[in-house]
């Protein structure tokens, strides 16, 4: 089975407390956008894994081709859990890791959406999603897509207005950001000033071409890189309504009304040294070739 799954951004992304477990509650808005990693899944005899990545990706994120994948941990967990001889999965990235953009956590997913449709297993997306917060929070959030509100450490999934069609340019330097490291940065910080999650939701119901005032991301305070803050001047100086880091780093969104703007913008950007792309938010995560 093959298909293309999406990353995810947070147009809000606010941290509420940290847990007895250790984990942190958050409260975020969560859209699927159209960055893609091509997912194919074929029987085998046990589990393997390959990973193809393009050139500017290769050197910045190493990403690990074994049972250390979450990809591999993914077929692993659904065969413990539903039976299954093996499979072998191929991965081409098209979403950059280490960007805060759910690049392994809708992998995953993807995975288990894939086992479940070749297996006949049938499992509801509700099941997936419970099993997939295994893997990590993120996961369940790639069985919903779209936009949604979330809650918890990103189990609690509720879908809210339909946000897609919105034009984007991602961006990312070379930097990558510990999302470890990150939480702890966020520990650190005193008096923070937390993004308006709440208002964000309310306004993509009611009135989403203002939505991109409520947007925001309280790591931007705990993680300072040069690399973000170019970005975001460059995204905003080039007609950007608003340009916020998403996840705990280290890409950076804008969204833009004019496409051609947004075009210029992502050129301008290549040619300074990042990675960057023009893409629209979308309503679902998963796309059948």
């Amino acid at each position: 089975m093959r298909i293309k799954t999406a990353a995810k951004i947070n147009l809000a992304l606010d941290v509420t407390g940290q847990l007895p477990d250790g984990y942190h509650s958050i409260e975020s808005v969560f859209q699927t956008v159209g960055l893609y990693d091509d997912i194919d899944v074929m029987p085998a005899d046990g589990i393997t894994i390959e990973c193809e990545l393009p050139a500017q990706f290769a050197d910045s994120d190493p990403i690990p081709c074994d049972e250390r994948n979450i990809a591999y941990k993914a077929a692993r967990l659904f065969f413990d859990t539903y039976g299954g001889s093996g499979c072998h999965i191929r991965i081409v990235k098209g979403i950059p890791s280490q960007a805060g953009m759910g690049g392994g956590s809708t992998d995953a997913a993807a995975v288990l959406y894939c086992l479940n449709e070749l297996t006949g297993a049938g499992a509801s997306p509700e099941e997936l999603a419970r099993l997939g917060k295994k893997l990590g929070a993120d996961v369940p959030f790639f069985f919903t897509g779209g936009t949604a509100y979330v809650g918890g450490i990103g189990e609690e999934v509720r879908r809210i207005g339909d946000y897609s069609g919105r034009t984007l340019v991602i961006a990312k330097g070379a930097e990558g950001v510990s999302t470890a490291q990150a939480y702890r940065s966020i520990d650190a910080l005193t008096s923070p000033v937390h993004p308006q999650t709440a208002e964000l939701a309310d306004a993509i119901e009611n009135a989403p071409d203002e939505a991109y005032r409520y947007f925001g991301n309280l790591f931007e305070q705990a993680v300072q890189l040069a690399e973000v803050d170019d970005i975001k001047a460059k995204m905003l100086a080039a007609g950007a309504l608003s340009s916020v880091m998403t996840g705990s780093g280290s890409a950076v969104f804008g969204l833009f009304t004019d496409r051609a703007a947004a075009e210029k913008c992502a050129a301008e950007l290549e040619g300074a040294g990042y990675f960057a792309a023009v893409c629209e938010t979308v309503g679902r995560s998963f796309i059948n070739k």
